[in-house]
């Protein structure tokens, strides 16, 4: 982590959470503890701060799939691959609105609205804000992941009262030119830096198994929690190989180095919902409970991930039932 690329130039809110710096070899330290010691220690700093025993659950809709100008090498919607992936227009509106209070009815809190694109185009704004606004008036909170954001599209988004923005960093700032040349690791870093300034609360985390070294997955969240302030919401995401991609043929993650990672972003961002996102599907009911046992306490649900599978919600609901999980209520308005 480079502190001058998350802070240059930038003023962040008074209220932002004291920054606790932790340094590559602090974290390196931590992640490398025995296994039980780590697990231990992470399910201490989850306690202190979350019920243990509550998920929050979040819902992903892609309101427009495919055709992206990015050459993101774990996407299959670059227009960069054949994946096989057909590319489709913006959703309308009242789809959206339909589909979200599905996602309602199923029991997600969060409704997050994804469009494969580099950004969004200024003609589309009036009808991504009148999404943010239909899923506010359902109860629910809002979550937009559109690509790299200006300031006035931030400014925006948060007039219409989006609550959360979605943009990863995927990997650590040495081996992003590796993944993706499109667009820098400082762009992603700019953005976020936006949306931030304009009062709209961040979602960012990483994708592991992209031949990433464990260094690169610890610098990574390293970068996150040195932020100004931290993301609220920090999704891990393990690689599904998409055939046709860059990285179809990408060797899988170890599994305990997966459950590592896990509690290493929860004792880094202690105040920070932890989620569980790409990849369950091959994640076995053990895996995921020492997931949630280092620290994660959120995924998505519903058979669909953008253009992914993901467990349904009879399968999540049996795993949350053995494990003695329930939902997360949705927090008051503050």
């Amino acid at each position: 982590m480079t502190a001058s690329l998350a802070t240059r130039g930038r003023t962040f809110h008074d209220n932002a959470a004291p920054c606790p710096c932790p340094s590559i070899d602090a974290a390196t330290t931590i992640y490398n503890l025995p296994f039980n010691d780590l697990l231990f220690r992470a399910q201490q700093v989850h306690r202190e701060h979350f019920d243990p025993n509550a998920i929050q659950m979040s819902r992903l809709l892609s309101i427009k799939t495919g055709g992206c100008a990015e050459d993101c090498g774990y996407c299959s919607q670059s227009a960069h691959y054949s994946t096989g992936l057909k590319a489709s227009k913006l959703m309308e509106v009242e789809r959206v609105l339909a589909e979200a209070r599905q996602a309602k009815e199923g029991g997600a809190t969060r409704y997050c609205m994804g469009a494969a694109w580099r950004n969004p185009k200024d003609r589309d704004m009036d009808a991504l804000a009148a999404m943010v606004e239909g899923v506010r008036a359902l109860g629910m909170e809002t979550c937009m992941t559109l690509g790299m954001l200006t300031p006035e599209q931030s400014a925006k988004f948060a007039e219409a009262g989006l609550d959360y923005y979605n943009h990863n960093i995927d990997t650590s700032e040495r081996f992003y030119p590796e993944i993706i040349t499109t667009r820098t690791f400082e762009d992603r870093l700019e953005t976020l830096a936006n949306v931030r300034e304009a009062g709209i609360k961040v979602c960012a985390g990483g994708i592991l198994g992209m031949g990433e070294t464990v260094e690169d997955r610890i610098s990574m969240l390293v970068t996150l929690a040195n932020l100004p302030m931290p993301p609220e919401s920090v999704p891990i995401n393990m690689l599904i190989p998409i055939p046709g991609s860059k990285l179809a043929d990408a060797e899988p993650v170890d599994p305990i180095d997966f459950v590592r990672t896990i509690a290493l972003a929860r004792i880094l961002m202690p105040r920070s919902h932890v989620r569980l996102s790409a990849g369950r599907t091959g994640m076995s009911d053990e895996m995921q409970a020492l997931c949630f046992f280092a620290g994660a306490n959120s995924i998505f649900v519903g058979e669909t991930l953008l253009t992914a599978n993901n467990p349904g919600e009879d399968q999540d609901a049996a795993l949350f039932r053995r494990l003695g999980l329930k939902p997360m209520a949705l927090e008051p308005a503050s």
